[in-house]
């Protein structure tokens, strides 16, 4: 269908669009569900259980470090807690819900670009330059949100909550699908967290957000990534806390640089316009 077919479309036939769009994206995201499903000993023994062992990456890597600063206490050794099932059908049900959502992670990309497609005709010429490997950079983000939530934010705060007691007579005894539910949420949380360049990108484009905007902010928001690292990491050391909060201060300090940028080539236009 060419530009101009779809610039005379009707509303009806935008609806239409949009539920085959909605459509070819759902298939994908099945495929991979029944990919993920199918691999039942990876995606649960290997990926979602692999945050509550000793051996995992992220507490291998904090052990060197804890030896390396000579801080014993940043090292875990032990995650004292049990997964349970106590409903018949919990793990059949889990195990096709946590299949759906890692089937919606891998598929994201494709979700994304078949969402782009519908969007792009909408846009002119100039916007369509600018937003030029949209679908990459979304996608790049999103994974790295994804990837930083699962090996960064997901075990030291599972770390967090399953060592923290009221009485050491306190047996933690967890439903494996509160785990399961946690880990995931937090996960996609983050991932949509390292959406923050793209949306600050987007409400620059709309005049809503401005350099000077984010700028004024800035130590709140680092007072608020900082008691968010504090929270969630094991215990009161900086080189923990740092591990969570610099990408996230990263992450606002881009968006800055995107906002600033845009203002520019906004001002630039707005020059080259008076100037005829």
């Amino acid at each position: 269908m060419t530009e101009e077919k779809k610039k005379e479309m009707s509303f009806l036939d935008h609806l239409e669009e949009l539920r085959w769009h909605i459509v070819r994206s759902l298939i994908a995201v099945g495929v991979f569900t029944v990919v993920a499903f199918i691999s039942k000993r990876f995606i649960y023994h290997t990926l979602l259980l692999g945050p509550t062992r000793p051996d995992f990456p992220t507490y291998r890597f904090l052990c060197k470090l804890a030896q390396w600063v000579h801080y014993p206490e940043l090292c875990i050794t032990k995650l004292d807690f049990i997964l349970q099932s106590r409903q018949l059908s919990a793990q059949f049900t889990m195990h096709i819900t946590s299949s759906f959502m890692a089937g919606f992670i891998m598929a994201f990309p494709y979700v994304f670009w078949e969402l782009w497609r519908f969007i792009k005709p909408a846009l002119n010429l100039r916007e369509r330059y600018f937003s030029k490997g949209a679908v990459v950079f979304v996608s790049f983000c999103f994974f790295s949100g994804v990837v930083f939530g699962y090996f960064v934010v997901s075990p030291l705060a599972i770390n967090f909550l399953v060592n923290y007691k009221l009485d050491e007579n306190i047996i933690n005894m967890f439903d494996v699908s509160s785990y399961v539910s946690f880990l995931i949420t937090t996960v996609l949380a983050c991932g949509i967290t390292f959406q923050l360049p793209v949306v600050v990108y987007v409400l620059s484009k709309i005049g809503i957000m401005t350099p000077a905007f984010m700028k004024k902010f800035r130590k709140h928001a680092f007072v608020v990534i900082l008691i968010v690292a504090a929270v969630i990491t094991p215990s009161p050391d900086i080189f923990s806390q740092l591990l969570v909060a610099f990408p996230l201060i990263v992450l606002y300090e881009m968006s800055i640089v995107i906002s600033r940028r845009i203002e520019k080539k906004k001002k630039k236009a707005e020059e080259s316009l008076l100037s005829v």
